[in-house]
């Protein structure tokens, strides 16, 4: 029978006796305090401290959740139109992928020139509504939805007469011009009721409804899903209209989602109406409105411009490589729809302590805002970072397009904290009607950092895709260290709107 042998511990150290000396002393004085807290009491009220919040601590991330949760689900729901357009056009090849692509980058500068008087409309409405003045609120509502129908009838014109020129304009090439001029015709074409549907959410956010806004979205969701998925494919008799049906199906959505805004805010049911009767416009709060927004609105333009240069950088790469960028950001978005629900809970909390003289506690609301905005977007950033070819593969079979586009959406995964301050700390800004100076920081964000690095990382070092998603990675960084550090310092605070 074999016997193990332990093996010898070795030398064993013994303490010495002024180590002994000092761990006896240490042992004894905070014996007594112990004894002493004990005895007093102290204990019980540290134990209620911890599991109890004053009423007014424990509301505040109620109130972000019940804001940010529908305004996240409705984000979701509007990317989810674009999702649906990749998921069905990104089986008829590359080539409709593309043409898709190209004439939505149009479409979303449309929406910027929207954002001016939607943010101005949110944070003005915030500030009347924590101020208690309902009869404000409204005549913003009634001047807000008058401009974004000006606005929208505008980008409706430019949209369908000038739409060839716009898709040549961003490098495409031949066998992708004629697909991209149709689709953006036609979802041009009704970028009217685009406008009520994004101007009237704006006015409903504003009020603290982002619960009206996520169903009339699920609504616009149906809609297109089912003309899209018909026409496309040509159901129930139809003809196969390929991208032409895609656009059908948005813009049927459009028309749908506006005048159920309309009707939602005629009815009065959110705290705030609409009422077009003897109707003037009124220039003074026009102005107001713009004041705040104009700023967002050149924030956007500075933003849209730069990606389009941005998209032309990602063309000279190749159908492939540009279909790849389009079906990664259309998974990305699935990760930063959070930091837009979130936002919108920030602007609406910050514009609402504010409105009633609370400024510490618009500040207070905007960080709780962010910590939990942006666990929620790491832990959805997780899933690009383990299955990012899993995920391509759902929109597309094509391998290349897979293979191009898997490591651009696992390097993002990894900076969706950093993309969340970025959005939510500016979101608290312009609740605040601090709208200059995100502008100035997306801009040059824009165009001093992301569009030189993308162009030396993508075609200069031959790095191709990855190589413009990591100029993209260093940009936000920027932003959002910019962002936080403004919204810290509190001179926001101090601003009239």
């Amino acid at each position: 029978m074999r016997v193990n042998k332990l093996k010898s511990p070795g030398k064993v150290r013994v303490p010495s006796r002024l180590s002994l000396r000092l761990l006896y002393q240490f042992m004894a004085v905070n014996s007594k305090r112990i004894r002493a807290f004990w005895a007093a009491g102290e204990w019980r009220q540290r134990v209620r401290n911890l599991v109890r919040m004053p009423k007014s601590e424990a509301s505040v991330p109620l109130d972000v959740l019940r804001l940010a949760l529908p305004a996240t689900a409705e984000q979701m729901l509007s990317m989810m139109v674009g999702i649906v357009d990749t998921f069905l056009v990104g089986h008829l090849g590359a080539a409709s992928l593309a043409a898709v692509g190209l004439a939505s980058q149009w479409i979303f500068l449309a929406y910027t020139l929207l954002g001016a008087t939607a943010t101005g409309s949110t944070a003005l409405i915030a500030r009347f509504t924590g101020a208690k003045e309902r009869d404000q609120a409204n005549r913003v509502v009634r001047q807000s939805v008058w401009l974004g129908a000006l606005i929208g009838l505008g980008c409706s014109l430019l949209g369908v007469v000038l739409a060839r020129p716009a898709v040549l304009l961003l490098g495409a090439e031949a066998e992708v011009v004629s697909l991209s001029t149709s689709y953006l015709r036609i979802v041009a074409g009704f970028l009217f009721f685009s406008s009520l549907m994004f101007i009237g959410n704006a006015c409903l956010r504003g009020a603290g409804d982002t619960r009206t806004p996520l169903y009339v979205m699920l609504v616009v969701n149906l809609v297109n899903i089912s003309v899209a998925w018909t026409t496309i494919n040509g159901l129930l008799g139809l003809p196969k209209l390929g991208v032409v049906g895609s656009a059908l199906g948005a813009a049927s959505g459009q028309l749908v989602g506006g005048l159920l805004v309309l009707l939602s805010l005629w009815k009065g049911r959110s705290g705030i109406g609409l009422n077009l009767t003897g109707f003037r416009p009124d220039w003074g709060l026009i102005r107001r409105v713009l004041r705040i927004g104009l700023p967002t609105g050149v924030e956007q333009v500075f933003f849209r411009t730069g990606n389009m240069a941005y998209v032309r950088i990602l063309a000279t790469l190749g159908i492939a490589a540009y279909a790849a960028n389009q079906v990664a950001i259309n998974s990305w978005s699935l990760s930063f729809m959070p930091g837009f629900g979130f936002a919108i809970a920030a602007t609406t909390l910050v514009g609402q302590s504010l409105g009633a003289r609370e400024p510490d506690e618009a500040q207070r609301r905007g960080f709780t805002t962010y910590w939990m905005g942006a666990g929620l977007m790491a832990l959805v950033g997780l899933s690009f970072v383990f299955f990012p070819t899993q995920i391509m593969g759902f929109f597309t079979n094509d391998h290349e397009v897979i293979d191009l586009g898997a490591l651009p959406l696992r390097i993002m995964g990894v900076f969706q904290p950093i993309l969340a301050a970025s959005m939510i700390f500016t979101g608290g800004l312009r609740g605040a009607g601090d709208t200059r100076y995100p502008m100035v920081v997306t801009a040059g964000g824009i165009w001093l950092v992301r569009l030189p690095l993308a162009y030396l990382f993508a075609i200069g070092l031959g790095w191709g895709l990855t190589g413009a998603w990591s100029a993209m990675a260093i940009d936000l960084t920027i932003r959002a260290v910019l962002n936080f550090l403004r919204f810290r310092s509190g001179k926001w605070k101090a601003i009239a709107v």
